[in-house]
């Protein structure tokens, strides 16, 4: 659910935030850790330009893989990560050990989780891609077997299983790409929660600053097309001057197909769906 706020300044006019239902409790220390060093960066130089770190926040440790096989447990309490759109939930195994994992819509409180073959078709639940009927909405998928979900991790999002052909079943992503994956994997059943992420307006810059991002300069407001970009130049205004736009190491950015895993090609039944 969105909060609006009554337009008493600039920043307030356009303002939406998410409103979370969580727990106010603190996190478990066991299950978190520091964020250290300088965001975008690679030994002191710049990989990822215009971040930085933003507001000071320690990180949650995610149960990606949910091998705990056949134990069940209990929802203690339902968090907010400030690292991720969606929530998270803390669950108590029934041997004594804690666990945070991502939170679908319908997980509540007190309700039970279990990974493994035999596991119900409930939110939370983790089962095997093959023991999943066709329909399902699923998230947090594996790529490799016991490697960790990778797939369909974002706030309000799930795929959805279309089809089983032997040792594979395909799967519709978020993207609208149809991807064969190994019916080994594992997944877990039911749409993350937070679907309304995508409508949040922050209505200032300070707040995209505590996020982590620093101001964006485009190429073509730049000087020197030698040095800082090449839409740089003396005639911004007009446009990039040239016939296709390039990165600022002289890449083509625009109509040219970057992707260079190439060997899994074959996992592919249908390419991603273009943006309108």
């Amino acid at each position: 659910m969105l909060k609006r706020y009554k337009p008493t300044s600039q920043g307030q006019r356009t303002r939406k935030t998410l409103v979370r239902e969580v727990s106010k409790a603190r996190p478990v220390k066991a299950l978190t850790s520091t964020l250290k060093g300088p965001a975008g960066r690679n030994r002191g130089r710049i990989a990822t330009r215009y971040r930085e770190r933003g507001t000071k926040k320690r990180y949650r440790i995610i149960d990606f893989k949910r091998n705990k096989l056949l134990i069940p447990a209990k929802v203690a309490s339902i968090e907010y990560d400030p690292n991720r759109g969606s929530n998270i939930a803390l669950v108590n195994f029934a041997d004594g050990e804690k666990r945070y994992i991502l939170a679908p819509e319908g997980l509540d409180i007190g309700m039970e989780v279990v990974s493994g073959p035999e596991a119900e078709l409930t939110p939370g639940n983790a089962l095997p891609l093959e023991n999943i009927p066709l329909g399902t909405s699923v998230h947090n998928i594996e790529l490799n077997i016991g490697g960790g979900g990778v797939l369909a991790r974002g706030a309000g999002n799930s795929a959805q299983v279309l089809a089983k052909e032997g040792a594979y079943v395909n799967l519709r992503l978020p993207s609208g790409e149809v991807k064969k994956i190994l019916g080994k994997c594992y997944a877990s059943v039911g749409t993350l929660s937070n679907p309304d992420t995508r409508n949040v307006r922050l209505g200032k810059a300070g707040k995209r600053r505590y996020l982590g991002f620093r101001p964006h300069v485009r190429g073509v407001a730049m000087a020197n097309p030698k040095k800082d970009h090449p839409h740089a130049g003396k005639y911004g205004t007009t446009g990039i001057g040239r016939p296709a736009p390039l990165s600022p190491w002289g890449w083509k950015t625009r109509g040219v197909k970057s992707r260079k895993r190439v060997h899994t090609d074959y996992t592919i039944v249908k390419k991603r769906e273009k943006k309108k």
